[in-house]
């Protein structure tokens, strides 16, 4: 244990975990864990996990949520690192936590996990030069993610279903080309997720046959549609049963290339981002990172 180290994110959960970070800190130090790295601003996750691993750790526990487990992974991917990544859940959707079977476990339990060192090696994808961890997602996802970003009041899955329903009457669609994704060419779309993990937003089980064990990423286009068919996808989606409905078309590709008319929001592991030219690449990368999950979790 002595080669553990915590990276904390203070701001995770807009800002929920602060009141139990003291506790959170004793409960590793009581394990013999007392290396901590804390984000003073956004970005800082990569700079502290690379410094981490340099000063001899092989396992990060993640402190904090998807955003800031997607840029540690994302650092020691480039940086071709063997550390473990464990996650203490502490955002707000915690989509990569429940890829990891964690999301209700605790910092005794996942201390717990660290220590038995245990270790599954999964899949990630990789997006206009970023690698993530759960989904990349284009048009309404990106909208929804843009306006949850504005909503304080809430917390939780709570914030992604309320910006989500006051998106969902008045979005419009986007247009897309598709290469490499067989069934789908062009078309007006609400919203195209590419997922490694089964979650997005906490609340919706987006890909409910993705593994992150299988080499391949499940991409999903949701075609436009009207109002009442839009609640029904919505719906469909909170339980994982929008696959075959008719405006649905779901693939499961290594790779493929998506063409917009302009450069496009998308939503990376809980984040925004603008692409960098209107083709945006993506792929899947086997077995690419160690992690620490829940005994049977990982699918």
């Amino acid at each position: 244990m002595n080669n553990v180290s915590l990276i904390v994110n203070p701001a995770a959960g807009r800002g929920g975990i602060r009141a139990k970070l003291p506790s959170v800190r004793e409960i590793f130090r009581e394990q013999g864990i007392t290396k901590v790295y804390e984000t003073t601003a956004a970005g800082d996750e990569e700079t502290l996990a690379l410094r981490a691993v340099r000063e001899g750790t092989d396992t990060i526990v993640a402190v904090g949520g998807d955003g800031t487990c997607s840029r540690i992974a994302d650092a020691l991917i480039r940086s071709n690192s063997h550390c473990r990544l464990a996650v203490v859940p502490a955002g707000t959707g915690n989509d990569f936590a429940k890829t990891l079977g964690v999301e209700r476990y605790d910092a005794h339990q996942i201390a717990e996990l660290v220590k038995r060192g245990d270790e599954t090696r999964i899949d990630v994808g990789w997006a206009d030069g970023h690698y993530f961890l759960n989904s990349c997602g284009f048009g309404f996802d990106a909208s929804v993610l843009e306006a949850s970003n504005k909503v304080r009041w809430l917390k939780g899955d709570a914030v992604y279903i309320y910006a989500a329903l006051r998106q969902l009457f008045g979005y419009r669609g986007i247009d897309v080309r598709a290469n490499g994704a067989p069934g789908v060419a062009r078309g007006s779309m609400l919203m195209v997720t590419t997922s490694n993990g089964r979650y997005l937003g906490g609340a919706f089980k987006i890909a409910p046959r993705a593994s992150v064990l299988d080499g391949r990423l499940d991409a999903c286009f949701f075609r436009d549609s009207n109002v009442i068919e839009r609640v029904r996808l919505f719906a469909g989606a909170m339980r994982g049963t929008h696959i075959g409905m008719p405006s649905v078309s779901s693939v499961s590709v290594q790779q493929m290339t998506l063409t917009f008319a302009t450069s496009p929001s998308m939503e990376m592991d809980g984040e925004l981002r603008v692409a960098r030219s209107s083709t945006v690449e993506l792929r899947c990368v086997a077995r690419a990172l160690s992690v620490v999950a829940a005994p049977g979790a990982i699918v």
